[in-house]
């Protein structure tokens, strides 16, 4: 009994001590490890280690920055966006479901702009027997929000760069860092906008 009482005091003096002393930041140390571990492949270049200054940001207050440091963060990324030059948001939202349905982009085997294996984080549409819930519901995208212009210019920046409408998203930037053409994101867009789309039945 005594034993176990003065294992239980040590361990908790050890918790109370680790409280006091700042803790040690082991990012370097990892980034460190994955340089040396990870090996450039395919579409799966050395720059997808490569800490930009969001992803420091996030990384350093684990996706809960000081609010004013996030805002001045997203207003940069959001004026980084590259909207369309012809100023159309919306393409084919039938070859956007192909993109949003397909299993495939950004693997290192993938090609670029292979897909954006949207469901793997979201419900798009009514009839799928399987998602992922990493991020928000889709279905009824348009329907819920609206038609408009704002709508559909939000989810065509969204699409492009999450991070700029939420800086510590874990949504990948998919038109900031190339995985995805303009057209597709575009398609992606009118797969969320359309009323057509089986996104808004």
């Amino acid at each position: 009994m005594r034993l176990a009482s003065a294992g239980l005091l040590a361990v908790a003096a050890a918790l109370l001590a680790s409280c006091a002393t700042p803790q040690r930041d082991y990012r370097p140390d990892a980034l460190t490890m994955m340089k040396r571990d990870f090996h450039a492949r395919g579409i799966a270049k050395m720059d997808r280690l490569d800490e930009d200054n969001v992803q420091a940001v996030c990384n350093k207050y684990r996706d809960d920055p000081p609010q004013g440091v996030a805002d001045k963060l997203q207003k940069e990324q959001l004026a980084a966006i590259k909207w369309p030059a012809d100023g159309k948001l919306l393409g084919d939202w039938k070859a956007g479901e192909r993109i949003a349905q397909n299993g495939r982009g950004m693997m290192w085997s993938d090609k670029s702009g292979d897909g954006g294996s949207c469901y793997n984080c979201h419900q798009i549409g009514p009839r799928e027997s399987s998602f992922g819930t990493i991020g928000p519901s889709l279905y009824q995208f348009a329907k819920l929000r609206g038609y408009g212009a704002d709508i559909q210019r939000y989810a065509y920046g969204k699409i492009y760069n999450a991070k700029a409408y939420s800086l510590c998203s874990q949504m990948p930037r998919f038109g900031h860092v190339g995985a995805l053409t303009e057209q597709q994101m575009k398609d992606l867009t009118a797969l969320l906008m359309d009323p057509a789309s089986p996104v808004n039945q």
